[in-house]
């Protein structure tokens, strides 16, 4: 068995390794420190053998990146969402890490290059790949698609990088954010949607991370809740976006592309007659970090209630999380 080859343990010798060390991480998250080598079971349900404590980090998908940044350490590899833009929720640094590819289609050979010990890598896009990135290194997968998620894979990645207390803080700090900010909003509940553009929409239903925490600080998201065990969006036609009239509407801004525009109804809407469409960065698609999270419920609380919440500085706000021995 090569050094990084997945550990599948069987149910008794699971159970021992977690029961002889091992810790329930804040919201979830079983992690068990052997020695120098610990185990995760991620969102795969699979036990992965990883260092007690990791120093060369690879993301794919930003949520590493932003665990690792509000912990005071930078990865050596990331993805992007989109080519050439480097998010400003995580203040440009994703610069100065070897860039692998786009998350959806992970460069392999570029992320063996960057010698990383520990891969955290979005579960959807790299489930088939498991067995190729585990040859690189020691690979844990994170659905990273609901708030709920959101606050058990930090409290895990934050064990597992070996800072939980930090961890345990940033959870609780956004919890407390998040019900402060409720607590303060106006007593309306405006309806919003938080899509993809393209011909055909894909809109968030209320679970995903960035849906659950609009709709906590009081907004009405129109495409509703998931059904049991269904996918955490759906396709959403212009004509039932009309029927059900959103009078806010979030787009993530992938490009110049913007098909949505050229169809008739989009102008028929009220959320475009009343210039409340906002086209909004990677934080609000890749919001499960705890930094990302912060800066959408600033942003989402201005942009339903701009009378209450002021405009948000978003680099100003990713500076007050990442320690500023990283941001020289």
């Amino acid at each position: 068995m090569t050094r990084y080859a997945r550990r599948f343990f069987s149910a008794l010798g699971l159970s021992a390794m977690l029961a002889a060390g091992a810790a329930q991480a804040d919201d979830g998250g079983k992690i068990s420190i052997v020695d120098d080598r610990g185990v995760i079971v991620d969102d795969r349900g699979v036990a992965v053998e990883v260092p007690a404590l990791p120093k060369r980090i690879a993301s794919i998908s930003y949520f590493a990146d932003d665990v690792a940044l509000a912990l005071g350490i930078k990865p050596v590899a990331s993805t992007y969402m989109t080519s050439g833009r480097e998010p400003d929720f995580l203040l440009g640094l994703t610069s100065g890490m070897k860039q692998i590819g786009q998350r959806a289609k992970p460069n392999l050979e570029l992320l063996s290059e960057a010698k990383p010990d520990l891969i955290i890598a979005i579960r959807r896009y790299t489930v088939g790949n498991a067995a190729q990135l585990q040859n690189i290194a020691p690979y844990v997968a994170y659905n990273m698609e609901l708030l709920e998620e959101s606050y058990s894979e930090t409290a895990a990645l934050s064990k597992l990088l070996g800072k939980p207390a930090r961890g345990e803080r940033l959870n609780a700090d956004f919890r407390k954010h998040l019900s402060e900010f409720a607590a303060k909003a106006p007593k309306g509940h405006p309806r919003f949607l938080i899509m993809w553009g393209g011909a055909t929409p894909f809109a968030f239903h209320t679970e995903n991370t960035s849906a659950s925490i609009v709709a906590a600080i009081g907004g009405d998201n129109i495409p509703g809740p998931k059904s049991p065990g269904g996918e955490f969006g759906i396709d959403l036609s212009l004509e039932t976006m009309l029927e059900k009239d959103p009078e806010v509407i979030f787009v993530y801004d992938s490009g110049p592309d913007r098909p949505h525009e050229s169809n008739p109804i989009w102008s028929q809407l009220s959320a475009v007659k009343n210039n409340r469409v906002f086209y909004v960065g990677d934080q609000w698609v890749e919001t499960n970090g705890p930094i990302a999270r912060e800066i959408v419920l600033r942003e989402a609380a201005h942009y339903l209630y701009p009378d209450t919440f002021p405009a948000v500085d978003v680099k100003a706000e990713a500076a007050k999380l990442i320690p500023a021995e990283l941001q020289n």
